[in-house]
């Protein structure tokens, strides 16, 4: 059992990273949408006609899951457990897979869940001016933008740690 653990150390511990980088930011993205769709479900039973505009405010928290998504497969590509036939990986580099599933995941987490409330404080716009959808929008993509540099750093971190 000590010689599994030894060998395939870095498989282990980069997998684990994969997780938490899907896991956490899908959880975060569950959340923010959540937020807005309660939000949306109230504007929309109102007004009907505003299911459109609603719908794409409920949208934008779901980003942060895919990117989680995203850096998960590049892990998991890169230490062998998806295609398989890849050698095992040493214990540093599945510490550097780990490490880089945390930018995505941490942020990914916390910033979906606000872009949520951002999001649900432009439904609430749409409720009252309907042709302000472009600022709620805007105000909502701005918390985006952490989760993308969240996701560009983890990357970079992954490209990286296969040159290790």
């Amino acid at each position: 059992m000590e010689d599994f653990f030894g060998t395939y150390f870095g498989m282990i511990i980069s997998t684990f990273g994969a997780a938490l980088a899907v896991g956490l930011a899908g959880v975060g993205s569950a959340k923010g949408i959540s937020l807005t769709g309660q939000a949306a479900a109230g504007l929309v039973a109102e007004e009907p006609d505003r299911f459109g505009q609603a719908l794409v405010l409920q949208l934008l928290p779901g980003t942060q899951g895919i990117y989680g998504l995203l850096v998960a497969f590049l892990i998991l590509l890169n230490n062998g457990v998806v295609g398989g036939g890849a050698e095992p990986i040493s214990a540093a580099q599945g510490w550097i897979y780990f490490f880089a599933s945390l930018p995505v995941g941490l942020v990914g987490l916390t910033s979906a869940i606000s872009q949520g409330k951002t999001a649900v404080a432009g439904i609430a716009l749409l409720g009252k001016r309907p042709e302000e959808q472009g600022k709620a929008i805007t105000m909502a993509i701005m918390v985006e933008t952490y989760a993308v540099f969240a996701l560009l750093i983890s990357m970079l971190i992954v490209l990286l740690g296969k040159a290790a």
